[in-house]
């Protein structure tokens, strides 16, 4: 069997996946936003009284931040409902609830899918990532500046901070006017909704329950962008030689969790999956991977793997792997400094 056959076949057996079902989508809203929302109401309840118990509720509401947004992540691939109109309803709610603008991340995220593993088509929906040949030709102060974005304690701690109050407030240079409308839309329900908790609750409890949650909501959420496409051996190939299925299947992990963080993260640790057949609907992808076999042959990565895979920096496309810092500097030794961040 060639390689065109074997990807039109193991497209053809996701196909049946890639259905929404319109019960097991508003079960999945109500198991979700409903928690939400009563934990929520619970941590500003208690939050002037007893500030432990609201910042409790930032943190267990932000589990269910992140599954809110896997639903709004459905929603801009359409596979959440069949109609248009409910996907972007549905889309728009959840965009206000984590902040997230829906037309601008469809867009960026559309693109991440059309291009994921390209490294002549990088920059948008991603991660930042360089090849080794493009670190060493940086500058010192650009290449500490690189070393500074990839540091966790940035790229985890203020990324989220940037992600929410920055990057998803602005729309792009590019944007049509429809889009620049709808983040504007997002960005006045946001703030009418971040006023209205201030004048019932004051600043203080928003910012225990609501910055808690959104703070480590967000962290989480880069994580797991991160982990999903950074490991050793990941796909990346200049445009030439780069294929849609191999940056599917081998440039997208299977991050394999205990049943409840993959009842909250929405099923998307099965990310092969849905880099191959984005239509699939959240609830339907362990079924398509335990039915392809194939699909299986992903690389698996676990919680301890996935920490560990926090000291890959950049991409050799020579050696077609992820490298660390000191990896490159022990093989370039002379063309490349080290800094210390």
């Amino acid at each position: 069997m060639t390689n065109a056959e074997k990807t039109k076949k193991l497209r053809k057996d996701v196909a049946p996946f890639a259905k929404s079902e319109r019960k097991k989508s508003i079960l999945q809203m109500m198991d979700t936003l409903i928690p939400l929302l009563i934990i929520w109401g619970i941590g500003y309840y208690f939050a002037s009284t007893n500030p432990w118990i609201g910042v409790l509720c930032g943190v267990l509401a932000s589990g269910f931040v992140v599954r809110t947004f896997i639903i709004f992540h459905d929603c801009t691939h359409g596979s959440f409902f069949k109609s248009k109109k409910a996907n972007d309803f549905v889309g728009n709610i959840t965009g206000i609830l984590t902040s997230f603008p829906y037309a601008k991340w469809r867009r960026e995220h559309l693109i991440h899918h059309a291009t994921s593993g390209n490294l002549d088509k990088r920059g948008i929906g991603d991660i930042d990532m360089l090849t080794t040949d493009e670190y060493l030709a940086l500058s010192k102060t650009k290449r500490f500046f690189y070393r500074l974005y990839r540091n966790p304690f940035v790229m985890f701690g203020l990324g989220p901070l940037y992600l929410v109050l920055v990057l998803n407030r602005f729309n792009r240079k590019d944007a049509k006017k429809k889009e620049r409308m709808n983040t504007y839309f997002t960005n006045i329900m946001v703030a009418l909704l971040i006023t209205a908790l201030i004048l019932a609750f004051g600043w203080k409890a928003v910012l225990l329950v609501h910055g808690v949650t959104m703070f480590i909501a967000g962290s989480l959420g880069i994580w797991l962008f991160y982990i999903q496409h950074t490991y050793e051996d990941s796909y990346f190939e200049y445009d030439p030689e780069w294929d849609y299925v191999k940056a599917a299947v081998e440039g997208s992990s299977f991050y394999k969790l205990p049943k409840v963080l993959q009842w909250i993260t929405g099923n998307i640790g099965y990310h092969h999956v849905h880099h191959l057949a984005p239509r699939v609907p959240n609830y339907y992808l362990e079924a398509a991977h335990n039915s392809v076999p194939p699909l299986q042959k992903a690389t698996t990565i676990t919680i301890k793997t996935s920490i560990e895979s926090i000291r890959y920096k950049l991409y050799d496309p020579e050696k077609k792997r992820f490298v660390t810092f000191k990896e490159v500097e022990k093989l370039y030794s002379g063309k490349v400094k080290s800094v210390e961040v």
